[in-house]
């Protein structure tokens, strides 16, 4: 695909300087220098990237639950009156060499554990946010740096969707990517689209993600009297002369070149390239198709429908790669866990159920890869009816293209810390919380690497991927 270099360094170098930061703007000139000169990718297929992610730090340690063996006996002993019963534990059956055969998923969660089972999913042990391998006498003894402000929300949730904990104001990992391989895309839409509003894990410096609500796109309207009229439409099916006079001056506002404050510019230019991308969108999007599994009617789902709505149309829109963000909430279960949780995980396997289905219609299952991520696991340790804010947790990758039935990664040792002797469990802080043991950056790069990012490409968009063991976990294929 020919590459205008000028007009791309131009546009990147002028995006990449908006960042917050000495390294936001370094680093996003980095990329930039990198896909100019070394990265002008091309495509002859089709992938798409969905991050699903689970706002409130998701309780990894009841969504995958050992059903026998010394596990079993330490879950009980440290999750007490949290512990679920190991008869109502959906199996999961791993292949040969895949894993531990003794544990299942939360009750709620029977369509996942089918997917598992049928090679269709894989779990990934213990992921979080580092800055580099850590023990647990290293972490005590502050040995080795670790994450600034852990067990908090917004810089955990943050760190998760940038993979740069030593930088508050990187941009998201899946923005890094799209700023990347943005030209390997033919269509004029941005390679990011949001289902769940503005994301950090979208916000790159060259592609801004579009943002949309699983009706649909959002239209720029005024309102007069209950009356609407649609910029992108004729005011005149409206009826009403003064709606009309409003559209000709907002469009007189937005026209191009007429703005002398920068301010005003990129306040029209905003607007035109909304106007611009809903019209096409809308146009792509079509009526929706009957399912061959319905998409229950939750907000979750109804994000994941309309993504495989998007993915259904990209030959219209013309896009060989895409990034998605989906995302839902009330995970924080500091208290009434059980009830909370079985809702929480009922909607999220009814729901990667639904989407995987639907792939497998569209015929693209194999290149459309859904992948669970949360602000961080809870503790171990159980605070009355809940569960406090944690580190390590574990996470499901969703799709035809993924090495499923199996698990990647180590799974902790779930026994209750004693003060006196922390040998008891090596993979507590001593607090409570899961020591991680694989890196943000690991989990993030075999995604990416998948998708199609070079050897030097993963390098620019994960610097700190080489502190860790293996920059690719291979539960993608």
């Amino acid at each position: 695909m020919h590459v205008d270099r000028r007009k791309f360094l131009r546009r990147s170098l002028c995006a990449a300087l908006g960042g917050a930061s000495l390294y936001s703007a370094l680093g996003n000139l980095r990329l930039v220098a990198a896909a100019a000169n070394a990265h002008r990718y091309a495509f002859s297929d089709y992938k798409a990237l969905v991050c699903v992610f689970l706002y409130g730090g998701n309780d990894s340690f009841n969504t995958i639950v050992p059903i026998s063996g010394q596990a079993r006996i330490d879950y009980e002993s440290s999750r007490s009156d949290l512990a679920l019963a190991a008869g109502t534990l959906a199996a999961v059956t791993p292949a040969t060499g895949g894993g531990p055969s003794n544990y299942g998923l939360h009750p709620a969660m029977p369509e996942l554990a089918g997917l598992f089972n049928t090679g269709k999913a894989a779990i990934v042990a213990n992921v979080g946010s580092l800055l580099y391998p850590i023990t647990q006498a290293q972490y005590q003894n502050d040995g080795v740096p670790t994450p600034p402000q852990l067990f908090s929300h917004d810089d955990q949730s943050s760190q998760w969707q940038t993979s740069r904990p030593d930088d508050a104001s990187a941009n998201g990992w899946g923005g890094r990517i799209a700023d990347l391989l943005y030209t390997a895309n033919a269509g004029q839409i941005p390679m990011s689209i949001t289902l769940a509003g503005s994301d950090l894990f979208q916000r790159g410096a060259i592609v801004n993600p579009y943002a949309m609500s699983p009706s649909g796109v959002t239209r720029l309207s005024y309102q007069d009297d209950g009356d609407e009229c649609w910029i992108s439409n004729s005011c005149a099916d409206f009826g009403a002369a003064n709606m009309a006079a409003n559209a000709a001056a907002f469009n007189a506002l937005i026209a191009s070149g007429t703005q002398a404050h920068v301010l005003e510019r990129a306040f029209a230019d905003a607007a035109n390239r909304s106007i611009a991308n809903y019209r096409i969108i809308d146009s792509a999007l079509g009526d929706p198709p009957t399912w061959t599994t319905p998409f229950p009617d939750i907000d979750l789902s109804n994000q994941l429908q309309m993504v495989a709505r998007l993915i259904g149309a990209r030959g219209a829109l013309g896009m060989s790669r895409q990034v998605f963000f989906v995302s839902a909430g009330n995970y924080d279960t500091h208290s009434d866990q059980s009830s909370n949780q079985q809702d929480n995980l009922s909607q999220l396997s009814q729901a990667l159920k639904a989407f995987y289905d639907a792939t497998v219609q569209l015929g693209i299952a194999d290149s459309v890869t859904a992948f669970t991520a949360s602000d961080f696991g809870r503790s171990l340790a159980v605070n009355s009816s809940g569960t406090d804010h944690g580190w390590g947790g574990h996470h499901f990758v969703v799709g035809g293209g993924v090495n499923g039935q199996r698990f990647y990664g180590t799974m902790p040792s779930l026994a209750r810390y004693d003060d006196d002797n922390p040998g008891s469990n090596p993979d507590d802080t001593g607090y409570g919380q899961i020591i991680p043991t694989l890196a943000v950056d690991q989990y993030a790069a075999t995604l990416a690497r998948w998708f199609g990012v070079d050897g030097s490409g993963i390098a620019d968009v994960f610097p700190n991927l080489g502190r860790f063991g293996s920059a690719d976990l291979g539960f993608m294929g």
